[in-house]
């Protein structure tokens, strides 16, 4: 049987600050490691299994690039659908598309996050 696999991803924001607050105060992840004041800025964020990494962007993207069809969708399952997208909306941050029920039979809710990554939270 093959080893099992975790998922992390790298982001190139705009802004490491930016992103930090929306992952920490919106989605509420936990900040692991920051050296946005290094020679090398990085910050590493984690929520249970999900690992995020983020250097600062080389270079300004548009942020219509990032959305769906183009670039990548993250989707993220949770067990209480209803508590995150409340979570999400004390926080203040807007809904792309709010809590539905998808053909396909799961429910889910979407965002972007900061620099326009398409971010979707569904059932498991």
């Amino acid at each position: 049987m093959p080893e099992q696999l975790e998922l992390r991803i790298e982001l190139f924001p705009a802004d490491l600050d930016r992103l930090v607050d929306f992952y920490v105060r919106v989605l509420r992840f936990e900040l692991v490691s920051d050296r946005r004041k290094g020679s090398e800025p990085h910050v590493s964020l984690r929520r249970g299994a999900v690992k995020i990494g983020a250097v600062p962007a080389w270079l300004p993207v548009d942020s219509a690039a990032r959305a769906v069809p183009q670039g990548v969708e993250l989707v993220l399952e949770v067990e209480n659908l209803d508590a995150e997208r409340d979570a999400v909306v004390a926080a203040g941050w807007p809904l792309e598309s709010d809590v539905a029920l998808q053909p396909w039979g799961l429910s889910d809710f979407r965002i972007f996050d900061p620099d326009g990554h398409y971010i979707r939270f569904t059932t498991r």
